[in-house]
């Protein structure tokens, strides 16, 4: 399944993936550091949601709350249980 995850308080302003069960898979952000941009979705691709989570949630950018990572976390996080939700 596509879901679009608006993001808040990154240079990055969306993030696309694809999500089977808890399986993450074709991540894309639209705006942000290019590099780090294309890092990220290499480096996460094919982990389940609770392994991003566990390796993004919480790092923060620069003096912001939050990065790029933390909103991919947060965005697949709702990803899934939007899915469960769709499925029950």
């Amino acid at each position: 399944m596509e879901y679009l995850y608006k993001t808040k308080g990154t240079c990055s302003s969306q993030i696309k993936l694809n999500i089977e069960g808890n399986i993450i898979t074709d991540v894309s952000f639209t705006g942000g550091c290019n590099g780090n941009l294309k890092a990220i979705p290499a480096l996460v691709n094919g982990l389940t949601v609770d392994e991003i989570e566990g390796k993004l949630s919480g790092i923060t950018c620069g003096s912001k709350g939050t990065s790029c990572g933390d909103q991919l976390a947060k965005a697949c996080r709702e990803a899934f249980e939007y899915q469960k939700s769709r499925e029950a």
